[in-house]
């Protein structure tokens, strides 16, 4: 039978293929929770072979993070929308509205911005 970590599912004939399984928290953590799960994620963390973490973070970066010409274009894009003249016109509505200073728009930017 399987052993289940988290929401892994482990046969036991791959054990040891994997490396490292983290659990990750519940969806109905509460937030008083969360410091003492991440202590104790943490504490698990370091007690494996540091080789193995290394091993794990590197595969799991080379899974998941873009390669660096991705990262240049999404970059090429971001300064294109960014020098738009719709970008610069919304920019300096947010900066008369008081962006960057404590006010009334910064503490609700998320429900501000889709109104400009």
């Amino acid at each position: 039978m399987p052993k289940v970590y988290g929401t892994l599912r482990v046969a036991p004939s791959d054990e040891g293929v994997l490396g490292v399984v983290i659990d990750a928290p519940p969806m109905n953590l509460p937030d008083a929770d969360l410091d003492a799960f991440v202590a104790r994620l943490a504490r698990r963390i370091a007690s494996f072979p540091a080789d193995a973490v290394r091993t794990a973070k590197r595969v799991l970066n080379e899974l998941t993070l873009p390669g660096a010409d991705a990262i240049r274009a999404d970059a090429r894009r971001f300064r294109q929308l960014a020098a738009s003249d719709t970008a610069q016109a919304r920019t300096a509505a947010l900066f008369t509205q008081g962006l960057q200073t404590r006010s009334p728009l910064e503490r609700d930017l998320g429900d501000r911005i889709g109104t400009l």
